[in-house]
């Protein structure tokens, strides 16, 4: 937003919270596209916001309504054991990705930021698809480096490495700031590769030769577990109430029902 508009947006919504109950977005788009014709320089703001309020009319009216234009169906409550956000539904639409994320990582900063929230496991699953947002790919940057002051532990999630060529062109900046996250990680967890992806996964981890031809042998939850300049090979055990949380191949290996 240019400043303009940025001033424009702290009136509507420092005004809606003033004189709302449950304080919506409809009404923040509704007050920079028609300002209330008494208030201080309505003529100039509604000339201000004009811009940016037909943009949030897209969260409201457009083909984005239905998810940020009531009151919230759901209580973020920071004190649970686990926050799962499901984006399953919306994974089609990157601009609805995009809010959705810039949203909940608003909520999940400020929990971060208690000093008595205790330590936090932050997992990003499919993380290529959300690196690909500028803005989410910085904010995970700033978790990366601060994640001691935060007490948090971060996880990225790929299936191959070459998901990283999906984020930004060649040589630039969120290409860079991708792959300082990955050289970041401490610890690398590598399941069974396929042979066609051997050659970038071992380049990109600094995978031995012993490791590399390691990697296709590995069995159904066995992994490669690189610690700094250690390794390992692993034999990951679940219980039964995990399997059931985590089975992923629940359509796969059910019964037909007859139609």
């Amino acid at each position: 937003m240019t400043p303009l508009e940025h001033t424009a947006v702290d009136v509507a919504l420092k005004t809606v919270m003033a004189t709302a109950t449950v304080p919506i977005l409809p009404m923040v788009v509704d007050y920079l596209l028609n300002p209330d014709p008494g208030g201080f320089g309505a003529d100039r703001l509604q000339e201000d916001g004009r811009l940016v309020g037909h943009a949030l009319r897209r969260l409201v009216y457009g083909d984005l309504a239905g998810l940020f234009d009531g009151p919230s169906t759901v209580t973020f409550d920071p004190t649970l054991p686990m926050i799962s956000l499901d984006l399953s539904r919306v994974v089609e639409n990157s601009t609805l990705i995009s809010v959705l994320m810039t949203c909940s990582s608003a909520w999940m900063e400020a929990a971060l930021l208690d000093p008595n929230g205790g330590q936090r496991w932050v997992v990003y699953d499919e993380a290529w698809r959300l690196m690909s947002h500028p803005a989410l790919l910085k904010r995970m940057d700033a978790q990366w480096r601060l994640a001691r002051h935060y007490g948090i532990a971060n996880l990225l999630v790929f299936h191959k490495l070459t998901d990283l060529d999906t984020v930004g062109d060649h040589g630039s900046a969120m290409r860079a700031l991708a792959s300082s996250l990955l050289a970041n990680a401490e610890s690398r967890i590598i399941y069974r590769q396929e042979s066609d992806q051997l050659g970038t996964t071992a380049a990109t981890l600094g995978l031995t030769r012993t490791e590399q031809k390691l990697l296709p042998t590995l069995g159904t939850g066995q992994g490669l577990w690189r610690i700094k300049d250690r390794s390992f090979v692993v034999q990951h055990q679940l219980h039964p109430e995990e399997l059931a949380a985590f089975d992923t191949t629940q359509r796969m290996t059910q019964e037909p029902t007859n139609r």
